[in-house]
């Protein structure tokens, strides 16, 4: 399993509106998750960094299977309006991915 980290910023004033919305993540989108291989997902905030954490085989393949189901789509679009644009992607990320330096089980 590979464990995954990356970073994604809220718009200002956007974060207890987004937490409000993680309280109840649609049934049907945390199906997807699981069905797409996410055996562990957390996000974390401070004010509006978020850093959100997963487990996985393969995070691209995983990826793609969430990012071409319809569920998601109207996830992302009901999410889009707290999100600042992505800064600071590298070439070939899908977002500004972390590299794990420390693990202790």
């Amino acid at each position: 399993m590979q464990r995954v980290a990356f970073m994604l910023k809220l718009r200002p004033g956007a974060g207890d509106a987004y937490d409000k919305a993680h309280e109840s993540v649609w049934p049907e989108m945390l199906t997807l998750l699981k069905r797409a291989g996410v055996t562990e997902y957390s996000i974390f905030r401070r004010d509006e960094l978020l850093v959100l954490t997963m487990r996985v085989e393969d995070f691209e393949d995983t990826w793609s299977k969430i990012e071409q189901d319809p569920v998601n789509t109207r996830w992302q679009q009901a999410m889009a309006a707290y999100f600042a644009p992505l800064e600071g992607l590298r070439p070939g990320e899908r977002f500004p991915m972390m590299r794990e330096v420390f693990y202790l089980p």
